[in-house]
């Protein structure tokens, strides 16, 4: 791995030297744009839209739109003047529960690595921060942008997981909030069943990208010249069947891979479903009876 950035763990007094690395990589296939006639590769070149002059690499810069249309030019000179006191400081605000970190607010995840002349403090600060059941909060600059995120310890190695910030978090405005929505117990008491059947230790080992092992067979079949299958898609129940009816099947399904714990979870959905029925029909009785 290269490392992108180099700085310092500020804690307290102590100060930290350490390399930050990205702690993923995508292993997409990269497909590329191409004319469809010859396959010949497409060139992206930048133009000036006001005299559509092509413009080499060196003479595009960056501004800001002011309110009346015009731009004002920022240079890496004027960037440069900026007071950014994390620009090589993973400056540390605070100590939190985990729990308490929204993980809608979780960007990008780095590996933190100590220089030789850190080692023993960092060492002491992820052993103490393990300790604790904490996480750090911290602020830190990568590229010249100022970011908040958090600082944890994932098998003895410090990872520094970036945060989007607040007023960057979209509030969902969807109608059904607003609604009364009708959730019956039978269901619910089904439903949940259900998820106690599928309640195991997540090991990500036991999940694939089928879209991605789709698309090498495609392009491994095309390169050969062979016929290409193309599995048929199920089509997925649109929700406005009977919902009990949906989740006791998918309890049935689990039957065969479980064991009397799903058996279990399936008597108690009906039960549930039966107790329903008899304080329905109950009720219409009642009705009839009064008038």
């Amino acid at each position: 791995m290269r490392s992108f950035w180099k700085g310092s763990i500020g804690f307290g007094l102590v100060s930290i030297p350490v390399k930050a690395y990205k702690a993923t990589e995508e292993h997409g296939l990269g497909l590329r744009q191409v004319h469809a006639v010859d396959g010949g590769r497409i060139r992206l070149t930048r133009h000036c839209e006001i005299d559509g002059a092509e413009v080499p690499a060196a003479e595009v810069g960056r501004a800001a739109e002011t309110g009346g249309g015009d731009v004002v030019l920022i240079t890496d000179e004027d960037l440069a003047t900026l007071p950014v006191p994390t620009l090589r400081t993973i400056a540390v605000h605070a100590f939190a529960p985990p729990e308490q970190i929204d993980s809608l607010c979780l960007s990008r995840g780095y590996y933190l690595e100590p220089d030789t002349n850190g080692v023993r403090p960092y060492v002491l600060f992820a052993e103490a921060l393990r300790r604790s059941g904490k996480v750090a909060v911290i602020k830190v600059a990568f590229r010249q942008r100022e970011t908040m995120g958090v600082v944890r310890v994932r098998d003895g190695v410090l990872v520094l997981e970036t945060m989007v910030w607040p007023n960057e978090i979209r509030t969902p405005d969807f109608p059904f909030l607003d609604e009364d929505v009708d959730v019956r117990l039978p269901e619910l008491k089904a439903a949940t069943a259900l998820i106690d059947c599928l309640t195991r230790d997540f090991d990500p080992a036991e999940h694939a990208d089928a879209y991605r092992e789709a698309l090498d067979e495609l392009i491994e079949a095309k390169a050969a010249g062979n016929e290409v299958i193309r599995p048929e898609v199920p089509i997925q129940p649109n929700g406005s069947g009977d919902l009990l009816t949906a989740l006791e099947a998918s309890l049935k399904a689990l039957e065969p891979k479980g064991s009397g714990s799903v058996r279990r979870a399936r008597a108690a959905a009906k039960k549930a479903g039966e107790a329903a029925d008899r304080a329905h029909k109950a009720a219409r009785t009642a009705t009839k009876s009064r008038r």
